[in-house]
């Protein structure tokens, strides 16, 4: 048996006291949330005969994240503590999108790019602002641009663009509350995507 002379011996407690200090114990996991398609369309029985591939939307790393993205002024943005999306926000996006044109049942088919559909067009989109703003010590107000391209295929031809905006207000300052705004803010727009999709592709080519 080896033993350890007490100056050592006491050296050793006290290092292992240290460690111990250092050592905390793991944060708790965030609070997931998710956002909703778009639903209550209008039901139109007439139907678009063409199939629309969904691109994987283009967005800045400080966006394209789990972390749920807030700003209080134009030229910073910050995250909420302890809550995040249930997958990357342009992962969940495309998805949503994919989920509302299925929804909508206005176009011959539906799904994302990459996969096994033959599409004739894609739609391209990107996130400009994805978060909450305060402007005030009260609720925030959820504010979502993205712009949206319509693209022939195989020819990459631009058919049309536009930008979709959605604001909404929180009712309160707790997150269930600003997640409720975002999701309120987020269907509107993804319903007027679809809406102008349709439309857009509807429309004889020129």
């Amino acid at each position: 048996m080896i033993r350890l002379p007490h100056l050592a011996l006491g050296a050793a407690l006290l290092v292992l006291s240290g460690c111990g200090g250092l050592l905390q114990p793991p944060s708790p996991p965030p609070s997931l949330y998710r956002l909703t398609s778009a639903s209550g369309f209008a039901g139109d029985p007439r139907v678009v005969p063409i199939q629309l591939a969904i691109d994987t939307p283009m967005a800045e790393a400080a966006l394209d994240t789990t972390r749920i993205a807030l700003t209080r002024n134009p030229t910073t943005l910050d995250y909420f503590a302890d809550a995040a999306w249930t997958d990357r926000l342009t992962t969940v996006v495309q998805a949503l999108l994919v989920q509302s044109f299925d929804n909508a049942q206005v176009l011959a088919a539906v799904g994302p790019q990459g996969g096994t559909l033959r599409a004739e067009s894609v739609l391209v989109t990107e996130l400009r602002h994805f978060e909450a703003a305060y402007n005030g010590p009260g609720p925030p107000h959820w504010q979502i641009e993205i712009t949206a391209k319509l693209v022939k295929l195989p020819e990459r031809v631009l058919i049309a663009d536009r930008t979709f905006r959605g604001d909404e207000p929180a009712a309160r300052n707790d997150m269930g509350a600003i997640v409720e705004a975002a999701d309120s803010a987020w269907r509107g727009v993804a319903k007027d995507i679809v809406d102008w999709t349709a439309a857009t592709l509807a429309r004889p080519a020129r």
